[in-house]
C-alpha cells in the first residue's frame, strides 16, 4: 500500500513539474497574489477527477475515439496559442499580462474560467493524467487506487506550493521589466507547446 502511494507522488509530481501553460498561469496568479486559492483549487481538483479517471480505465476508452482525440487537440492548441500570444502582446506593450484588467484576472470569475480552460482544453493533461497515471497505476491492480491517491497528493502539494509559494517573489513586481521577462518567458514556453502540438500525430496521444 505504502509503495503504491509513494509511486503515484512521485511520478505525479515528476509529470505535474514539467514547464506548462497551467504552472506559468498558477505561477502569475501566485505572484499577483490574486484568487490564488480558487486557481489552486481548481488545478488539484481537475487533477484529482482525471487521475481518477485514468486510474478507472478511461485511457483505454479514449485512445479508441480518433475524433475525440482530433478535437481536443486542436482545441488545446486554439486555447495555448491564444493565451501565448496575449502574454507576448503585453510582454511587448506593459510588460503585465492583461487578462481583464492592469493586474491579471479582474475577477473570480475570469481566473476560474482561464484555469479550467488552461486545463481541460489542453490534451497534454490528458496524456499525463488519464494514460501514462492510468496506465501505470494498472500496474499496482489491487492497490490502483493508492497510487492514484499518491498522485493526487503529489498535485496537491506542487499546486499549493507553486501558488502560495509564488506570492513570496510578490516583491519582484515592484521591479522594472519584471513583467516583461516573466510573461516573454510564459509566451515563449506556451507558444512553443502550441507548435509542438499542433506537429504532433494522433497517434502519440
Amino acid at each position: 500500500m505504502l509503495t503504491s502511494l509513494a509511486a503515484g507522488i512521485a511520478l505525479g509530481l515528476s509529470l505535474i513539474v514539467a514547464i506548462g501553460a497551467q504552472n506559468t498561469y498558477v505561477l502569475q496568479q501566485g505572484m499577483l497574489r490574486r484568487y490564488v486559492l480558487p486557481v489552486v483549487a481548481v488545478c488539484v481538483a481537475s487533477d484529482v477527477v482525471l487521475i481518477g479517471c485514468g486510474v478507472a480505465g478511461l485511457g483505454v476508452v479514449v485512445a479508441d475515439r480518433p475524433t475525440l482525440i482530433a478535437v481536443a487537440k486542436w482545441g488545446g492548441v486554439a486555447v495555448l496559442a491564444s493565451y501565448g500570444l496575449r502574454a507576448a502582446w503585453s510582454a511587448a506593450r506593459s510588460g503585465v499580462l492583461d487578462t481583464g484588467s492592469a493586474h491579471g484576472a479582474a475577477t473570480t470569475t475570469t481566473a476560474v474560467t482561464t484555469a479550467l480552460a488552461l486545463t481541460w482544453l489542453n490534451p497534454h493533461v490528458y496524456l499525463d493524467t488519464v494514460l501514462l497515471l492510468g496506465t501505470a497505476a494498472a500496474r499496482y491492480g489491487d492497490y490502483r487506487w493508492w497510487f492514484g491517491a499518491g498522485a493526487a497528493v503529489g498535485s496537491l502539494v506542487w499546486f499549493t506550493a507553486l501558488g502560495f509559494g509564488a506570492g513570496r517573489m510578490s516583491g519582484l513586481l515592484r521591479r522594472p521589466g519584471t513583467w516583461r521577462v516573466l510573461n516573454t518567458a510564459i509566451a515563449a514556453t506556451v507558444l512553443a507547446l502550441a507548435v509542438r502540438l499542433a506537429t504532433m500525430p494522433l497517434v502519440t496521444f
